[in-house]
Order: structure tokens, then C-alpha cells, then sequence
């Protein structure tokens, strides 16, 4: 008689110990966002994955028209312009493997998630989710985003790159010379707000409003756009 009722206290306790892990993951967690690429974030130097959408590589490359176009970078850029410098409100679903907080998020009233699929800048997930099944479908049928050209899906893509026989060597062309002063910096992009300038190591990276040292950052290009500094050669300052 004992034997047979051994296992339910086990199985009690197990019970109790993963709902413990997981209630907690659920809360909901608020934050001012900074845009990373097409589907990841940070709420407060949190690291997050957007759940269920899947958006362009950062160095993804589609076509539209004949003509080549980075839309991974205009992904990017999508997403920072919808989140940077917002106060955005996530919750989580689970965690990756890179120990990110795969959530669901909004700012104000937007989904998030949503809005960058309804945009065609994203694609649904459908492997882990098909919430933004019509979003999706919607954006085709408006021919938005990278449903106006030709592209591989971003899944596709990482798996092409991770099974390259040899390492591609990307050569970014150095950006232009540098302007004269600041003032005049200023006064050619007075409506713009990302700064570039080129860091003690040679690197020429950018900085965007909200972002640690931009507000000490002299700038010695400006940019309108995330798109725009990357086609210059410059790459977003890495955020610790």
C-alpha cells in the first residue's frame, strides 16, 4: 500500500516547484525601450525577443524593383522608431537560449509584436506562434515592407549563413570625410538626431538619442536614420 501512494507526493511537490518557476516569469515588467534590430529590444538594459515574429537579420539584403536594399536595417530602424526613448511594457511568455525575455510587448496602446508584422517589416513566427498569422497576411496583400520586393525569410537566411563554408568578409566602405566643424554638422541635419563619429579604437559607430554618452557624443556626421548610418559604414554603439 505504501508503494502505490509514493508517487503523488512526488509528483506534488514537482508540480509545485515549476509552477513556482514559471508564475513569476508572467508579471508583466515596464521600462524606457531602446531598439536593438527588427524583433529584439532593451526595457531598461533588459535584453528582449520579441514572441512570435521573426524580422529581418541586421545584415539581411532584399531585393525590390531589381534593385538591392537593406532591410534588415530598415527593420531595425522600424522597430527603434516605434520603442526608443518610450516607456514600453512586456511580458513575458519564456526565455531563449541567448537568456533573453521572449515577450509580448506594448507601448501605449500598440502591440508591438503586431504592429511590426502589420508593417511587413516582420514576419509571423508560425514555428512558435500563430498570432500574427493575418497581420502577416494583411501586409502581403498591401504589399508592405519586404512583401513589396523579393526576400528570403529570416530563418532561411541564418541557416544559409551559419552553413557557409567560409566566413564572408564584409567590407563596409568607410564613410565620408568628416565636415569641418560642428556647427556645421548641426546646421546641414538640423532635424536629424543620431550622432556618428568614430570611437578611440578607429570604429566608426553612431549613437541614438537616450542611449548612454550620446548627450557627450560630438558628433562628426549626423544621421536621419539607423538605415542611413549603416549604408555609411557606421555600426550602433554597443550598449553594456
Amino acid at each position: 500500500m505504501h508503494l502505490r501512494w509514493l508517487p503523488a507526493p512526488i509528483f506534488l511537490i514537482s508540480a509545485s516547484a515549476l509552477f513556482a518557476q514559471v508564475e513569476p516569469a508572467s508579471r508583466p515588467f515596464y521600462g524606457v525601450a531602446l531598439g536593438k534590430d527588427g524583433d529584439s529590444l532593451t526595457v531598461d538594459a533588459r535584453e528582449v525577443r520579441l514572441f512570435g515574429i521573426d524580422a529581418p537579420e541586421f545584415n539581411q539584403v532584399c531585393g525590390r524593383k531589381g534593385v538591392a536594399w537593406s532591410c534588415g536595417a530598415e527593420a531595425a530602424d522600424r522597430l527603434s522608431r516605434l520603442v526608443t526613448g518610450r516607456e514600453v511594457r512586456c511580458k513575458v511568455v519564456n526565455t531563449d537560449d541567448y537568456g533573453r525575455a521572449v515577450s509580448r510587448c506594448n507601448v501605449g496602446a500598440t502591440d508591438i509584436n503586431a504592429a511590426m508584422v502589420e508593417s511587413g517589416y516582420a514576419l509571423a513566427y508560425r514555428q512558435y506562434s500563430s498570432d500574427y498569422v493575418a497581420a502577416e497576411e494583411r501586409a502581403k496583400s498591401a504589399k508592405r515592407g519586404l512583401w513589396s520586393g523579393t526576400f528570403e525569410t529570416p530563418r532561411a537566411h541564418r541557416l544559409k549563413e551559419r552553413g557557409a563554408a567560409t566566413p564572408r568578409v564584409i567590407r563596409r566602405a568607410r564613410p565620408a570625410a568628416k565636415p569641418p566643424g560642428r556647427s556645421n554638422v548641426w546646421a546641414n541635419r538640423s532635424n536629424c538626431a543620431i550622432k556618428g563619429n568614430q570611437n578611440r579604437r578607429g570604429q566608426f559607430i553612431y549613437h541614438l538619442p537616450g542611449m548612454p554618452y550620446y548627450d557627450q557624443t560630438r558628433p562628426e556626421q549626423i544621421f536621419c536614420t539607423e538605415a542611413e548610418a549603416r549604408v555609411a559604414g557606421y555600426r550602433r554603439a554597443i550598449v553594456r
